[in-house]
Parts: C-alpha cells; sequence; structure tokens
C-alpha cells in the first residue's frame, strides 16, 4: 500500500507526538506482515499553532506543511494536495491508532471496488454520564450511517471527485465527507468501508474537562445542524481549545 497520512494539528504539541508514535507503530506493523510494497509518508498540516506543533512533528519524521488559515477541513484538504500516494489516510492530531489499523486498511483497500472508509472511535470519559451518552452517540451513528472523522480514508482520485472537505463547514465536515464517498460509491457501483475493529481513541479532552450542559448542547445533532457554518459558536475548537 501507497499511503499519505494527513495530520491536521493546530497547537497540539502536547497530543501529537503520541498520535505520530501510534501511526509509526502502524505503518512498521504494516511494512513487517505485508507481501506487497509498503510506501507510507506522514504530512502534519500546522494550521496556524502558535506552540511547538511543527517542532514535534518534524521531531518525529513528518513532513510540516504550513496552513495559516484555520479550519481542519481546509488543513485535511491542504495535507491532501501536498499527499504523493494513492491512497489518503486522515488521523486526528490526538488520536492513538492501533498498531493493526493500517494493515486492515490496506486490506480494505486490496478491494478495486472500495473507495474508502471510516474508522469506528472508542472514547473513554472519567465521567459515566459522558461515557453512558457517548455510547448513545455510537448506536445513533449506526443506526443513520454517521461516521466521525477522527480517522477516515479514500483512495486520492475519489477524493478529489468529491471535493475534499467542505471547508465552509466549521464542524460535522467529517460526517458529510463520508457521506459524499458513499454518494459516490453507490454511483460506481462501488462500496465504502467501515471498520468497527480495531477502533481509534480520540482524546477524552473536552469531554473531562467540559461541564455536563456544554458537552450535551455542542454535541446535539439540532444544534450542530443550525450552526455548523458559524465559526463563532465554536470556540471549545478553535479560538479557546481545550489543551
Amino acid at each position: 500500500m501507497k499511503a499519505s497520512i494527513v495530520v491536521p494539528a493546530f497547537n497540539e504539541e502536547a497530543y501529537l507526538a503520541a498520535a505520530l508514535g501510534s501511526v509509526r507503530a502502524a505503518a512498521d506493523h504494516l511494512r513487517e506482515h505485508s507481501d506487497t510494497d509498503v510506501d507510507v509518508e506522514v504530512i502534519v498540516v500546522d494550521n496556524n499553532s502558535t506552540d511547538k506543533t511543527a517542532a514535534v512533528a518534524r521531531h518525529e519524521g513528518a513532513t510540516v506543511v504550513r496552513e495559516p488559515v484555520q479550519g481542519i477541513a481546509r488543513a485535511r484538504n491542504t495535507g491532501a494536495r501536498h499527499a504523493a500516494r494513492d491512497v489518503l489516510v486522515f488521523v486526528d492530531a490526538d488520536v492513538a491508532v492501533s498498531p493493526t489499523l493500517l494493515q486492515v486498511i490496506h486490506e480494505a483497500m486490496g478491494d478495486p471496488s472500495c473507495i474508502g472508509g471510516g474508522v469506528d472511535v472508542e472514547y473513554r470519559p472519567r465521567r459515566l454520564t459522558v461515557r453512558l451518552y457517548l455510547r448513545a452517540w455510537r448506536i445513533l451513528g449506526r443506526l443513520t450511517g454517521m461516521v466521525q472523522g477522527a480517522t477516515q480514508f479514500c483512495r486520492k482520485d475519489a477524493f478529489e471527485r468529491v471535493g475534499g472537505y467542505d471547508e465552509k463547514t466549521w464542524i460535522g465536515e467529517d460526517v458529510d465527507f463520508h457521506r459524499a464517498l458513499r454518494k459516490l460509491a453507490r454511483a460506481e457501483h462501488g462500496k465504502v468501508r467501515f471498520i468497527r475493529e480495531p477502533r481509534v481513541r480520540p482524546s477524552c479532552r473536552r469531554f473531562d474537562k467540559w461541564p455536563l450542559w456544554r458537552v450535551l448542547i455542542w454535541t446535539n445533532p439540532l444544534f450542530i445542524a443550525v450552526f455548523r457554518r458559524w465559526k463563532a459558536v465554536w470556540p471549545g475548537w478553535y479560538s479557546r481549545p481545550v489543551r
């Protein structure tokens, strides 16, 4: 598999090294267990960070691309434009991936009809109420086909045909992107793959540090649907993110 791992990062010096370490371990595992050539590059998109994000990325052996205009969709698109491999894998900067994940993605993309997909997430927040709430969200996601973007993957030509991530959307762009992939797959009699195991583990910093009312409001689907294109509503992601 020839893959470009794209990691959008805004002030992620505290989490980025661990995320890139897990990606490197997954790439090593794939090389050891694949009978085909494996070529993996890692691109960190420094999305206007003011901390040592870029320095951490370089120390971990990643290629650093700067995107001065803030927005996770724009950062992912910038990384994709700089990618030189056939398969794109988008991994958030606070996510730990399993050592076997890239191997599973490799197996999925070995099917020529598969144009991409997403990976299930496993949150481990401290509070029981939030754990139960997020489990309910996982059930809802399965019933509605909603796939989050902590880790998504696709063929580069499919990415270009769906137009990448919607840069006018400040939250939920990952769900839209997966739906666009599904629509393209249906039109071309292809398929998308949802990887249930191994799951990826995003940071629970927001869920652990926010008051419960904020968690319930900012993850409410109706609230997201109404305000998803208003950047000022999402300071917890952009202007005052939790670190």
